[in-house]
């Protein structure tokens, strides 16, 4: 499928996002290690929660298929979605004994504290029947993210969930969002990722990530070159040193807008969500990647994630005020 024709499914602006939803919780005062803080503040957290709001500032109709805990913690994060504007219709609350995914994250960069809770997390049993459910051919967008893919049953759940997009020509867009604390080993998670890349239009992700799947991080540019020819876009990152996109039969260089960070977490989130958003409201690829950067940029500088997802209003101010390098 053409770029074109993943465009103009992202234009009938009808998107289904398929991976977690949890809460962040953040030392306060901001700055505060999280061994000396005086308060926590808890917010909306989970990449493809983030994603979603992201989407959502840019007037993207959004649904997410998730599981949560079917406690009070679990009603928290389902009733933040609908504050976002995220349709929660599709989300299941998980019976057993899991919980919803936690990240306590400091607001701060020097000697930086990120701390995940994700054993038995609930969206990790996301099923097969959680994916008939949801009824994908219903969907012209599918937006997902790696770490739905690294454990069962949500893998098996999601592998099927491309299968149904795949054969009735919904494009799928994966953040890769590689997180080795829940994959059994690298070499396991090359081999899904692989495998889920075979079914999707675009492929995002930083270095770090593409040397997952091409096995080593002196092969991981190439390796995103070559899934080009399987994949209309390919986005691979490199921090501070911009990305390259793979577009097509185009090679697509940019650079960042250089801001003080208060953290290190969210970029990723707001730069796939600002993507999709700027494709939505009409921007060329070339124009759309620089929103992303810009909208990761914002990310980085205030407390929070979801809450700090910047609108297109505020992405255009601060990329008038910034300049790309």
């Amino acid at each position: 499928m053409p770029l074109e024709f993943l465009i103009s499914k992202i234009k009938k602006n009808n998107f289904l996002l398929i991976g977690r939803a949890g809460i962040d919780i953040y030392p306060d005062p901001p700055g505060s290690k999280i061994e000396n803080a005086i308060n926590f503040v808890s917010h909306l957290g989970g990449s493809s929660a983030n994603m979603g709001v992201e989407l959502t500032k840019f007037g993207g109709s959004c649904s997410l298929l998730t599981r949560v805990s079917d406690d009070a913690l679990g009603q928290f994060v389902s009733k933040k979605l609908e504050f976002y504007g995220i349709n929660n219709n599709l989300v299941k609350f998980e019976k057993n004994e899991s919980r919803v995914s936690f990240a306590i994250v400091e607001s701060s960069i020097k000697d930086h504290q990120s701390i995940i809770y994700r054993h038995k997390a609930a969206d990790l049993f996301l099923n097969k029947q959680d994916i008939e459910s949801a009824n994908i051919p219903n969907f012209d967008c599918l937006l997902i993210t790696g770490t739905a893919l690294a454990s069962e049953p949500s893998r098996s759940a999601v592998l099927y969930g491309l299968e149904i997009a795949n054969k009735n020509n919904i494009p799928v867009v994966m953040d890769i969002d590689f997180r080795p604390y829940t994959w059994e080993s690298n070499e396991k998670a090359s081999e899904i990722y692989n495998l889920a890349a075979k079914n999707c239009t675009g492929v995002i992700g930083n270095d770090e990530e593409f040397s997952i799947l091409a096995g080593k991080y002196e092969d991981s540019l190439n390796f995103a070159k070559t899934l080009s020819s399987n994949c209309d876009l390919i986005i691979y990152k490199k921090g501070n040193h911009g990305s390259v996109s793979f577009v097509e039969d185009r090679e697509i260089n940019k650079g960042v807008f250089s801001v003080n960070p208060l953290k290190p977490t969210g970029a990723g989130d707001a730069f796939m969500g600002a993507l999709i958003g700027a494709l939505l409201r009409d921007y060329d690829i070339e124009k759309s990647i620089e929103i992303g950067s810009a909208a990761a940029a914002i990310v980085v500088t205030k407390v929070g994630c979801a809450p700090a997802m910047p609108d297109l209003e505020e992405i255009l101010k601060f990329m008038k005020n910034k300049k790309i390098s």
